[in-house]
């Protein structure tokens, strides 16, 4: 790792980030990029889990696209192996590594030569893996290592933070339609009521009655009623 001073800069910019608006797949590009410069590598990337398998979602640079989309294929590799131990899976020098022949043959032709992968976990629930690649053969440190675990537990908190406000936006979408369609309601039932000369409770069982028979949704009935001058009766 370059620098404690670096690594502090780099967490608190993240964690910082949580607090915002922000969309995910730009944050894990850029902490790619920021854990690549951090331990100087050659690259990083993130691949993330849908259903049984593994899928790259960003890698960083370009080069080390093609062994993130191997290893999807062919769901064989240091972040496939990271993901279904739960695991880190560090290896010093490919050159010594005889699993994944495909993926070595990419990674020598990429001239990659170490490779660590970092398990993404929630609890005991795996949902990826943060991948690390060097040009030069690298003994991982403990120190290099857990940074990069600090950062992978941060880039699965940006996952879980950003379903956590998802389900919290459709929920106030919800709510704001809900009261609005009570709104809306409470209109037309005061249209139905004037218009048939009855009470706004007989309104609002005429009202039901046509969007149940019509099968038609309530709001899409109160919506006609105030804004299209339909008159159920």
């Amino acid at each position: 790792m370059k620098s404690y001073e670096q690594f502090v800069r780099t967490t608190s910019d993240f964690s910082a980030r949580l607090l915002t608006d922000y969309d995910v797949l730009e944050v894990l590009e850029e902490l790619a990029e920021r854990l690549a410069d951090l331990l100087g590598l050659v690259g990083s990337g993130v691949s993330l889990a849908r259903g049984d398998r593994l899928e790259a979602i960003t890698a960083i640079p370009e080069l080390i696209q093609p062994l993130e989309k191997q290893q999807e294929l062919d769901q064989a590799g240091p972040c496939i192996e990271a993901h279904r131990t739960g695991r880190v899976e560090a290896i010093d020098d490919l050159d010594r590594e005889i699993r994944w022949p495909t993926y070595l043959r990419i990674a020598h032709a990429q001239g990659i030569r170490a490779v660590a992968a970092i398990p993404m976990r929630l609890t005991d629930q795996g949902i990826g893996a943060l991948n690390l690649y060097c040009a030069t053969p690298r003994e991982w440190s403990e120190e290099d290592l857990g940074a990069a675990q600090v950062l992978s537990n941060m880039a699965t908190a940006f996952l879980i933070n950003a379903s956590t406000l998802a389900k919290q936006t459709l929920l106030s979408e919800q709510l704001q339609n809900a009261l609005d369609t009570r709104v809306l309601l409470e209109q037309a039932k005061g249209i139905v009521a004037e218009s048939n000369g009855t009470s706004v409770d007989v309104a609002f069982s005429v009202i039901r009655k046509f969007a149940r028979t019509r099968r038609i949704p309530l709001q899409e009935v109160a919506n006609a009623v105030v804004h299209m001058g339909v008159r159920p009766t």
